[in-house]
């Protein structure tokens, strides 16, 4: 792959050393022409086009499908992540005394709409890490014969650790419990299949590592669970016929389409196709690949400068993620001092966080480098 030509995808190279994926991500230049040719069509021509902007929908579903090896129709589009999460915290036939396992460290989204079930009689189980890592041994002693769901991020988001999905999966079905995930900080550069991993259910916006706009994410959920959730949301689009709008026949969609309540974010979705061809044509492997390549390069020459790696980078841990510990400045100062450099970085918990994508370089983490050493100097 040539990745030097590939950055002529993504327009935001022309001004920044960007590594902030795991926040909001540049679009690629794929995504930009699709919202401005589906605005400039809106403008000059309103819905007479409709039909053809529906396909491109229907295009990107099947793309999401394929980066996680499911049927299309297990596929519905969201908003965000929290919308998926509600979907089933929401939906879930609950019973007082019931409960439900998650990592103390994981984002809020995946943990206020657990806890907005104390009302039902949910307790909701936070399992910390130990240090960098989320150990499977912990989470098996949070479980009993009351718990109902385990929810988690397929990566940290603050820590960059790697959540074994297989072993969770296994372990869920062994205790008679469903497993959630939360893939926004993996889909895009992380291959995923549902057909042999066991979730249940997914969700994830594009708008990170999928390089997609905001707003335009998917659910995923397994056919033979379609009637375990109560259908929360619903609307016109929610049911079979729901083009036919002067018939009133309550009959829901039988698959994941159902939470698709009414008119869809026709522009986002659109763009995140865009995107999601992109990665599909370079490949989720190596896209994969370059990640890991880049990453461990970072880790390398970051403890070669003296400074601390956080995140654990074992080859069944390590993600697009990277936490490290900058000594001698506040994060946030660094971050402003590498944005003044035109270097885009963040930071978590403390932490300095750092997460590229594969059309990054190694020079520009070269260049990323001596500003964090420059910091830790406090120069």
């Amino acid at each position: 792959m040539d990745w030097t030509a590939l950055r002529n995808e993504f327009p935001v190279t022309r001004r920044w050393k960007f590594f902030d994926h795991a926040a909001v991500a540049p679009l690629t230049a794929r995504a930009q022409k699709a919202l401005v040719d589906w605005a400039a069509d809106i403008a000059k021509n309103g819905l007479v086009h409709e039909k053809q902007w529906l396909q491109r929908v229907e295009e990107t579903r099947g793309l999401a499908a394929k980066l996680i090896g499911a049927d299309p129709l297990d596929i519905a589009f969201i908003k965000n992540t929290s919308e998926g999460i509600g979907i089933v915290a929401e939906g879930f036939r609950w019973k007082a005394g019931d409960n439900m396992v998650t990592a103390a460290e994981e984002y809020p989204a995946n943990i206020y709409p657990w806890m907005n079930l104390r009302d039902r009689g949910v307790e909701v189980r936070r399992v910390p890490s130990q240090g960098n890592r989320l150990e499977i041994a912990d989470l098996r002693a949070a479980m009993d014969n009351r718990t109902r769901l385990v929810s988690l991020s397929s990566v940290e988001f603050s820590s960059g650790f790697r959540n074994d999905l297989t072993t969770v999966g296994s372990l869920c079905r062994e205790r008679g419990a469903y497993f959630f995930v939360d893939a926004i900080q993996s889909l895009g550069v992380m291959p995923l299949d549902v057909r042999q991993t066991p979730i249940d259910f997914l969700a994830a916006d594009g708008h990170k590592w999928m390089l997609g706009p905001e707003g335009a994410g998917f659910f995923f959920i397994r056919r033979e669970l379609i009637d375990l959730l109560h259908p929360v949301g619903i609307g016109w689009n929610s049911v079979q016929g729901a083009r036919d709008s002067a018939r009133i026949d309550f009959q829901l969609k039988p698959h994941a389409g159902r939470w698709e309540s009414g008119t869809l974010n026709v522009a986002g979705i659109t763009a995140l196709g865009a995107s999601l061809g992109l990665l599909h044509q370079i490949g989720l492997e190596e896209v994969g690949d370059r990640v890991e390549q880049l990453t461990d390069y970072l880790c390398e020459q970051t403890q070669r400068k003296g400074l601390g790696v956080f995140s654990s980078r074992r080859h069944a841990d390590k993600s697009g993620i990277v936490s490290l510990v900058v000594s001698g400045a506040e994060p946030q100062c660094i971050k402003r001092s590498c944005r003044e450099a035109g270097v885009i970085i963040n930071h978590r918990a403390g932490r300095v966080r750092v997460s590229p994508h594969c059309y990054n370089t190694h020079e520009e983490i070269d260049e990323l480098l001596a500003l964090l050493q420059e910091g830790s100097q406090g120069r």
